[in-house]
C-alpha cells in the first residue's frame, strides 16, 4: 500500500516539477535530490525572473536603504528613474508631521492614510525611493501592486448538517462576515452595510439625445464578490441545492476591486482599516478574502500580512484562498494566505457525487505548500471549490464572459441569474461561511479557536499534506468539536542537515497540548511519529511520505528563489473546471494573465 503511494506521489512530484519549469518561462529548474548547490545558484543567475540586477552603489547608506525594499522597489531604486512609483511604507509607529514633511520634501504624493495600520500609501518619484527608505521610522517599502479576485454535492461533501433537507442552520443575526471582493449585487444575497473603498462606478439606465439621463451605482459590475457572498449565505434555489452555508446570514459588502476585478493592494488595506474601525459597532467577527498577490518577501516584510495579523489579534477570524496555482507545483501559496495565523483554504474536487468520497480529490488548480521564503505548511485545509452554483451579479463581466456557465434558478429565488464557478475562492466563502456557524453558536470563540477546531476535525484524506492540508472541511464535526488555545499558527517547515527529510514545527509544542500534537491534526497518526522529536521542536513526519520526494531537493525554493517577480495579486475565483489535461501553468508570466482551460 505504501510503495502504490509513493508511485502516486513521485509521479505528482514530477509533474509539478514539469509545471514549475514552464513558469519559469522556458528555464529549466533542476529540483532532482542530491542536486549541488553551486547548481542551483548558477539556475537562478541565468533566470530572467530570479536575476537580481547590479548593485550600482555598494555604499553602506544604500545598502542599508534597500535593506528596507522589497525586490520590485530595489529594482525601480536601482534604475533611479523620474517616473512615479506607486509604494506602502511601513513604519515603526505612526508617520508624524517630520516624517511627512520628509516624505514630502523627496517629491513624494499621499494616497492613502489608514487609521489602524502604521503605514502610508505614497506616489514617490523613483529617484527618491533610496532617500525615503532611508528614514530612521520606516521599516519597509512594498511596491502597491494591481489586485484582482481570484451546489447541493458540495455542501454535502462538507458535511453540511441539514444538506438537501428542510432541516436548515441559520446563524444569529448579531455576527456578520465581511466580504472584500467586487461587491454584492443579488436579492438572494443580504447585505446590511455596502462600503465601496474604490471610486465608484456607475452605468447608464437611460439616455436622451446623446446624454446620459439616469445613472445607475453598479454593485458588482464583475460579479465575482456577489458569487463568494451567495456561497456564505445565499438564500435562494433551496429546493436545487443552492443555499449557502449560513442561509440569510448578515454580510458586510467591502468593495475593493472595480468593474475588471482589480484593485490595489492599498485599497485591500483601507478595507480592512474599514473592518478594524466598525467591527463591534456592526458584529463582524469573520473576514472573507478570496482574493490574493504573489508572495515576493517574508510575511513579516509583507504590508497584506501585516494588516490581516492586526485584523486577526482584533478577535477576528480572516478566511483567505490558497490561490489556483497547484499546477505550478509546491510554494504557490498566495499572499495573504502566507500568513501563519490566518485560515488558508484550498479546494477539492468533489465530482459532484455527494456523499460519496471515494472519487474526490484535491483539485488540481488548488495552490500547494509550503509558503515561499518562510516555509509555513499550508493550505491549513480544503473545502468544496469545483464547479459550486450560487448567485452572480446580472450583466456582470463573469456572468456575460462565462455564458456557458450560467445556471436559471426556478424555485424560491428572488432573481434568477446564478453561476457555476470553481476556484479556491469558492472554497474559502465555504469556510467563512461555517465559521459563521460555529461563532454563532458559541460567540466566545477566539479566531485561534475556530482556526484549531476546523483543522482537527476534518475529514482526513490520503496526500501529501502541503497539498491537502489537514483534511476536507466536515462542518458537522467543526460544530461538535471543542478545545481551547492560545494560539495555533500553521506550523514552520525545515530541511534537516542530517539527510534527504523534511521536518515540521510539532503543534503538540507551539499549540500548547497534546490534544493538538500533529498526529491527531494532519492523520489519523501513521503519517507523523510525534515520539520522534528533535531537539529545535520539529518531528520527523513518517520517512515514505517526504524522505525522497522532491521538496526535499537543494533548489532555489528553500533559498531566496522567487516565483512570481511581478508582485500581481491574481484571481481567485476564475476556473470553473478541474483541468487536468493543460499543461500550461495557470499564471501566464509576460501577458500578465491567467490562463483559462475548460475541459469537463
Amino acid at each position: 500500500m505504501k510503495n502504490t503511494g509513493r508511485s502516486t506521489r513521485h509521479i505528482a512530484a514530477s509533474l509539478a516539477l514539469a509545471a514549475l519549469a514552464l513558469l519559469m518561462i522556458g528555464t529549466p529548474i533542476l529540483a532532482a535530490q542530491g542536486m549541488q548547490s553551486m547548481k542551483a545558484q548558477n539556475q537562478r543567475a541565468e533566470s530572467p525572473i530570479l536575476q537580481k540586477p547590479p548593485v550600482h552603489d555598494p555604499s553602506p547608506p544604500r545598502m542599508l536603504a534597500e535593506a528596507k525594499m522589497s525586490y520590485s522597489v530595489k529594482l525601480k531604486a536601482r534604475a533611479g528613474k523620474q517616473e512615479m512609483v506607486d509604494v506602502i511604507v511601513q513604519y515603526d509607529s505612526p508617520p508624524g508631521n517630520s516624517e511627512l514633511s520628509r516624505s514630502a520634501s523627496l517629491g513624494a504624493l499621499s494616497k492613502r492614510d489608514y487609521q489602524h495600520f502604521r503605514m502610508k500609501a505614497l506616489k514617490v518619484p523613483a529617484q527618491a525611493l533610496h532617500g525615503l527608505a532611508k528614514g530612521n521610522r520606516v521599516q519597509f517599502v512594498s511596491l502597491d501592486v494591481p489586485v484582482e479576485t481570484s451546489s447541493l454535492a458540495a455542501k454535502q461533501t462538507a458535511n453540511l448538517p441539514g444538506a438537501g433537507t428542510n432541516q436548515i442552520l441559520v446563524p444569529k443575526w448579531s455576527v456578520a462576515v465581511a466580504v472584500l471582493d467586487s461587491g454584492i449585487d443579488h436579492k438572494d444575497v443580504y447585505t446590511s452595510r455596502r462600503i465601496n473603498i474604490i471610486p465608484r462606478y456607475y452605468g447608464c439606465e437611460a439616455y436622451e439625445g446623446g446624454q446620459c439621463t439616469e445613472w445607475e451605482e453598479e454593485k458588482d459590475p464583475w460579479g465575482h464578490g456577489t458569487h463568494v457572498g451567495g456561497i456564505v449565505s445565499g438564500r435562494g434555489g433551496f429546493y436545487e441545492g443552492y443555499l449557502g452555508v449560513a442561509p440569510k446570514a448578515n454580510l458586510i459588502d467591502i468593495r475593493v476591486l472595480d468593474e475588471a476585478g482589480r484593485g490595489n493592494v492599498s485599497d485591500v488595506i483601507a478595507g480592512l482599516d474599514w473592518v478594524l474601525s466598525y467591527h463591534n459597532n456592526l458584529g463582524i467577527r469573520i473576514v472573507n478574502m478570496s482574493l490574493g498577490k504573489a508572495v515576493e518577501d517574508n510575511a513579516a516584510n509583507d504590508p497584506l500580512v501585516q494588516a490581516v495579523e492586526e485584523v486577526w489579534d482584533a478577535g477576528i477570524v480572516v478566511v483567505c484562498s490558497a490561490g489556483n496555482y497547484g499546477r505550478d507545483g509546491n510554494f504557490s501559496i498566495t499572499s495573504p494566505g502566507n500568513s501563519p495565523k490566518v485560515i488558508t483554504v484550498g479546494s477539492i474536487t468533489d465530482s459532484g457525487t455527494g456523499t460519496d468520497f471515494s472519487d474526490d480529490f484535491a483539485s488540481t488548480y488548488s495552490s500547494r505548500g509550503p509558503t515561499l521564503f518562510d516555509h509555513y505548511l499550508k493550505p491549513d485545509l480544503l473545502a468544496p471549490g469545483n464547479r459550486v452554483i450560487a448567485p452572480t451579479a446580472d450583466a456582470s463581466g463573469l456572468w456575460d464572459e462565462l455564458s456557458d456557465r450560467r445556471i436559471k434558478c426556478t424555485t424560491n429565488c428572488l432573481d434568477k441569474e446564478y453561476l457555476e464557478l470553481s476556484g479556491t475562492s469558492m472554497a474559502a466563502a465555504m469556510v467563512s461561511g461555517t465559521a459563521l456557524l460555529m461563532i454563532s453558536d458559541d460567540p466566545t470563540l477566539e479566531p485561534d479557536d475556530v482556526k484549531a477546531r476546523l483543522m482537527r476535525s476534518t475529514r482526513k484524506i490520503a496526500g501529501d499534506p502541503t497539498t491537502v492540508g489537514t483534511g476536507v472541511l466536515d462542518i458537522e464535526s467543526a460544530l461538535a468539536e471543542n478545545g481551547r488555545l492560545a494560539a495555533a499558527p500553521s506550523p514552520q517547515m525545515n530541511r534537516s542537515e542530517e539527510g534527504p527529510v523534511l521536518l515540521v514545527a510539532n503543534t503538540r509544542q507551539t499549540w500548547g497540548a497534546d490534544e493538538w500534537s500533529s498526529g491527531f491534526m494532519w492523520s489519523d497518526g501513521f503519517m507523523w511519529s510525534d515520539g520522534f522529536l528533535w531537539s529545535d521542536g520539529y518531528i520527523w513526519p513518517d520517512g515514505f511520505l517526504w524522505s525522497d520526494g522532491f521538496l526535499w531537493s537543494d533548489g532555489f525554493l528553500w533559498s531566496d528563489g522567487f516565483l512570481w517577480s511581478d508582485g500581481f495579486m491574481w484571481s481567485d475565483g476564475f476556473l470553473w473546471s478541474d483541468s487536468v489535461q493543460n499543461d500550461d501553468p495557470l499564471l501566464d508570466l509576460e501577458g500578465n494573465s491567467v490562463v483559462l482551460d475548460d475541459d469537463n
